[in-house]
């Protein structure tokens, strides 16, 4: 489960909408019929939740193998 720090009320209700949507056509319209304000909130929850997922992906998952690989590289 990830979690969001620092998002205002209104910021959360938001995010818990844009998570509990299934299908992503579906977010692009909920996003599209909120005020300007909501709509630039709704891109850095989209942000913040893509950085989440990825950071608890990577802590789930060795990736030894890769950073090693990315130092051979470097």
């Amino acid at each position: 489960m990830i979690e969001i720090v620092g998002l205002t009320p209104r910021q959360k209700i938001l995010a818990d909408i844009i998570w509990s949507i299934e299908e992503w056509d579906q977010v692009e319209i909920f996003i599209a019929s909120l005020s300007k304000k909501d709509r630039i909130d709704c891109e850095g929850i989209l942000e913040l939740i893509k950085m989440s997922v990825i950071e608890e992906f990577s802590e789930r998952v060795d990736c030894t193998e890769a950073k090693e690989l990315i130092e051979r590289i470097k």
